[in-house]
């Protein structure tokens, strides 16, 4: 009996460590506005390796990206931006696999900023050094 016990603990204890990890699963985004969301959601948590996933993974976005999570904040401030909901105002398709997302978060109320969306090999990804390089407004449609 107590062998029988034993072995199941054992087998129970070990059962985790055979099921794949979850962790590793590459995280996508199924929209634009969703890889937004993710992206933006990720970033006012400070969780900025989280949001580097829902980027497109080039050289400025990456150095503009570390250059956000040096950033010093107050407690405060970093308690307000983690309860933050985002609030997407507008939302432009340039084309199949282009959009602009302009979008404030609860916090800042009256900031608000503008992301690029791409969608590479399937995947959508936030395109965040267009956040540095444009003014605040939707592009025009070409109509």
């Amino acid at each position: 009996m107590k062998r029988s016990y034993f072995c199941f603990l054992f087998l129970l204890f070990l059962l985790p460590s055979c099921l794949p990890d979850r962790s590793d699963k590459e995280e996508t985004s199924d929209s634009d506005i969703d890889a937004a969301r993710n992206f933006i959601q990720a970033a006012l948590k400070g969780n900025y390796n989280d949001a580097k996933k829902f980027m497109l993974n080039d050289t400025e976005n990456v150095e503009r990206m570390d250059a956000a999570s040096r950033i010093q904040r107050s407690p405060d401030e970093k308690q307000g931006l983690w309860d933050a909901s985002i609030n997407i105002h507008e939302r432009k398709l340039l084309n199949d696999s282009t959009s602009i997302i302009i979008y404030s978060n609860s916090y800042y109320k009256d900031n608000k900023d503008t992301l690029k969306v791409v969608k590479r090999n399937g995947n959508w990804l936030v395109d965040f050094k267009y956040l540095f390089k444009h003014d605040d407004s939707l592009p025009a449609s070409g109509k």
